[in-house]
């Protein structure tokens, strides 16, 4: 994928969750299954540094445990954000386009035990992006903290399929994409259309290869099948002797 198609899908998305930001987070007001999953292996002292907080879902929750540890929420928009409100001090949360090459800039003073990233990446246009948004993420762990993230398996659901648009409704052709890329209609509040990528497992572990992790952890989890989540737990590979 070109540059400039890349830019493209991510403009994209940005319109699409300025525009239905408040429609996306009403259906967004439960944790998944797999997110809580990961829940209940957090002892309350972690700092965590969470990609594409949203409406705040996993910040509350995690106050409503009593989590001792700072939080930081990022998120590229602003409506989901505005839902964020009325949680403790050691939470906080800010704007951040991830796709943006300086998204990490104030974030570099802190290193974060836990990194979590729910349903994110499937919205980051090609290789390259995602891998030096990893990169990044590598940078900002602390020794022997983890990296955790969930990809969105919709093929896995005959309703999600019948989402599929044509890539001309975006301007595009098959040729200027990847395999794999998909073009999703949305139909809360209006029409819209959504960039996504189908992750695999072995897309994955090239991927945590390319940013010098390890995959530790694979399950799946989400929807009725227990199949429209697929979630991963990496930790950076040990420095050479």
């Amino acid at each position: 994928m070109d540059t400039a198609t890349a830019e493209q899908l991510i403009t994209l998305n940005k319109q699409f969750y300025q525009t239905f930001g408040r429609e996306f987070s009403s259906t967004r007001q439960r944790l998944q299954p797999g997110v809580k999953r990961i829940l209940e292996r957090v002892t309350g002292d972690e700092s965590i540094l969470d990609l594409g907080c949203g409406n705040g879902g996993l910040a509350r929750e995690l106050a409503r445990r009593g989590h001792r540890g700072s939080y930081t929420g990022l998120d590229l928009s602003l409506p989901l954000l505005s839902e964020t409100g009325g949680l403790p001090v050691n939470f906080s949360f800010a704007q951040a386009d991830l796709t943006s090459p300086d998204w990490d800039g104030k974030l570099i003073t802190e290193h974060w035990s836990l990194i979590t990233a729910f349903a994110i990446f499937h919205h980051i246009p090609s290789r390259e992006l995602r891998v030096r948004i990893l990169n990044k993420v590598h940078a900002l762990l602390r020794p022997g903290g983890q990296f955790i993230h969930s990809e969105w398996q919709f093929l896995n659901s005959e309703k999600l399929r019948g989402r599929i648009q044509l890539w001309r409704e975006a301007g595009l052709s098959e040729a200027d994409v990847d395999p794999n890329d998909y073009l999703l209609d949305w139909r809360s509040g209006g029409r819209g259309l959504r960039y996504v990528h189908q992750f695999d497992e072995a897309e994955l572990e090239t991927l945590a290869t390319a940013s010098r992790f390890r995959v530790r952890e694979t399950f799946r989890a989400d929807g009725m099948t227990g199949s429209l989540g697929l979630y991963q737990v990496w930790e950076p590979n040990p420095p050479p002797d």
